[in-house]
């Protein structure tokens, strides 16, 4: 008789990184993310498109946890995410921070397969503006 093989152990997927970097000197002389975001996430292999762009196309499924973070082109500026704005029937992000720090990411999980194409904006905080700078090109969730 075969020796008996043990069970895979199946581990959940890992989130889906979906990483801005802002050139926050050009953000806030033209008052606009337009032409000044590069999007990027890690599911290239999975379909996902449009990198380097303001209109990446991130492909998910059901229980895929999604996680936004933001990155200063220049490393003396300071740049965060106020909100993600989308539709809250598909995933509702919510702000996280790393423990022991202040370092904020965004954080949610796909509700549903079958999404289509669901637009969102990021509203970004930079440098010492009060008033965030939000999308003009929306970045698209796709099902």
């Amino acid at each position: 008789m075969p020796p008996r093989q043990k069970p895979r152990e199946t581990s959940p997927r890992p989130p889906i990184a979906v990483t801005a970097v802002l050139d926050a000197v050009g953000a806030l002389a033209g008052d606009t993310v337009h032409d000044h975001l590069y999007l990027y996430d890690t599911n290239k292999d999975g379909g996902s498109t449009g990198f380097g762009t303001e209109q990446l196309r991130t492909k998910v499924r059901a229980g895929d946890r999604v996680v936004w973070n933001v990155l200063a082109l220049e490393c003396e500026a300071f740049v965060g995410i106020a909100d993600i704005v989308v539709d809250k029937d598909v995933i509702e992000p919510e702000r996280q921070t790393y423990p022991g720090t202040d370092v904020a990411y965004w954080i949610g999980t796909v509700k549903k397969d079958d999404i289509g194409q669901v637009p969102y904006q990021i509203k970004f905080l930079v440098g010492t503006r009060t008033i965030p700078i939000t999308t003009t090109l929306s970045p698209t969730l796709v099902g």
